[in-house]
């Protein structure tokens, strides 16, 4: 635990710059005409009650991406952009926590499961990316990405997790970076651009503000002084701002220097080999804007997105979003006010996205589908699902990686010889459902799930996975799941 609260210098990382030569003369290249209605400023998304959309900043308007049609059935955390594997462009990430009615012993209902998707506007296409039961929290909080890193805080009360996905690894899974007792509870507020992929945290006991470095698993000093119920934060893209919600009095806009931890605009220098200083830490310094307050009356806001070229703010705030300019001050009227959805909680910009427009946008299937799909395969045979069975039921639950040929996908039943050749995950009885125990038990992707029903009614196996029940067979092969 004691290297949590030291202060730990910043990691600073030389980015690695190759220098090609070529002696040989190119043909001239034909530029390609420009496309009507690109998204040179970005794409803005949102979360709302009714789902996740985005907005054409150039042209205010908009497109529903990830429909949730059943007002008030689910906790929606996010959005924010983050890369996916073979997409040259940013992806929308968010969260949800089934919010319905959960089951009990008198009546049914659902399993609380908290999932995070990754949505391609332009595709139309929605992944999950995780799923886990949570009977404790109303699903995940502090949804921050950046380049490399996409965390958020899970948990109740004192005993708030940070968990974090490494968006470089196509097979990466979900991990618990810190979690009471070992380490502090600590609230994800923001993510600092650069290659380390550094995490914004407050400490839900004293209110102390860091840097979390998801790499080394430790605590750095923090370049600002935010009060102990501020938050959340953004960061310029160059690392030259900071924009932070304040408890009241809407938003504060403030000098920031990260350039120690952002890649060297160095180019065509040799190569070099990674470097360290033990003394380097980023400090206020020269700003396109002094200090100043965003709209002092305002109350406290919701969500903040800098523009892709520094000069605008957007904040979701009162169900909507409103968008200043940063050099303006304070009082000023927002130049736009956007607000294509009731109840917008949420709200991220992404870089240019060249190539594209928004007239490619289309709506995804509804998350609700995948949801509701992993509840019907996590119901217990009704010869089971009696009171008196129920006890008596046990669940055995492999992972597998269905790219490939896996002996784990015929197993029929839960042998003592099974057992010791391939230990089974943890899961257990939950009234009408069965559960996997862990945090973000399920994972996407190729992964498949292969489960017996035993106990109280002869060996049931069946087979699932949070895209479909079909495996991957055929596909490239992916890593093993641990």
């Amino acid at each position: 635990m004691a290297r949590f609260f030291r202060a730990h210098s910043l990691v600073l990382m030389a980015a690695f710059v190759f220098a090609a030569c070529s002696g040989s003369t190119s043909a001239p290249q034909h530029s390609p005409s420009p496309i009507a209605g690109a998204l040179n400023g970005g794409l803005i998304a949102y979360v709302s009650s009714s789902g996740v959309g985005v907005i054409d900043p150039a042209t205010g308007k908009s497109a529903v991406v990830a429909p949730l049609p059943q007002a008030g059935a689910f906790r929606v955390a996010g959005p924010v952009w983050g890369p996916a594997p073979d997409v040259a462009y940013p992806v929308i990430y968010f969260a949800i926590h089934d919010d319905r009615p959960p089951e009990r012993r008198t009546s049914p209902g659902v399993v609380p499961y908290d999932w995070l998707f990754r949505v391609d506007p332009l595709q139309g296409t929605i992944e999950p990316v995780a799923a886990g039961a949570d009977f404790e929290s109303e699903g995940a909080i502090g949804l921050v990405a950046n380049a490399h890193y996409l965390a958020m805080t899970v948990g109740c009360c004192t005993d708030y997790q940070v968990d974090v996905l490494d968006l470089t690894q196509r097979s990466a899974q979900i991990k618990i970076l810190t979690r009471p007792p070992s380490q502090p509870a600590l609230f994800t507020e923001g993510a600092a651009p650069g290659v380390e992929g550094l995490v914004a945290v407050r400490d839900a006991a004293t209110g102390a503000w860091y840097f979390l470095n998801p790499s080394l698993g430790v605590l750095n000093e923090f370049p600002l002084k935010p009060g102990q119920d501020d938050g959340p934060i953004v960061f310029s893209p160059d690392g030259t701002m900071a924009a932070i919600s304040l408890i009241d009095h809407g938003a504060l806009i403030e000098p920031v220097n990260l350039a120690p931890i952002l890649p060297s605009p160095t180019a065509g220098a040799p190569s070099a080999s990674p470097t360290t200083s033990p003394t380097a830490r980023p400090t206020p310094t020269s700003s396109p804007v002094q200090p100043r307050r965003l709209n002092s009356k305002l109350h406290h806001v919701d969500s903040l997105a800098w523009s892709p070229d520094s000069k605008t703010l957007a904040i979701a705030i009162d169900g909507g979003i409103q968008l200043y300019a940063v050099a303006g001050k304070d009082g000023d009227a927002p130049v736009k006010t956007y607000k294509p959805a009731p109840g917008i909680t949420g709200v991220d910009w992404s870089g240019p996205i060249a190539g594209h427009s928004l007239a490619e946008a289309k709506a995804a299937d509804n998350p609700q589908k995948f949801v509701d799909a992993l509840l019907t395969a996590t119901a217990l045979p009704a010869a089971a699902d009696t009171p008196a069975n129920r006890a008596l039921t046990r669940i055995y639950l492999w992972a597998y990686d269905s790219s490939k040929s896996s002996p784990i996908a015929s197993i029929t039943d839960a042998t003592p010889a099974i057992l010791q050749k391939y230990p089974p995950l943890a899961a257990q009885v939950n009234y009408d459902h069965w559960a996997p125990l862990e945090s973000w038990a399920l994972t996407g992707g190729c992964t498949r799930y292969r489960v017996v029903v035993t106990g109280s009614i002869a060996p049931a196996a069946t087979t699932f996975g949070l895209p479909s029940n079909t495996a991957c067979l055929g596909a490239s092969p992916s890593p093993t799941p641990s």
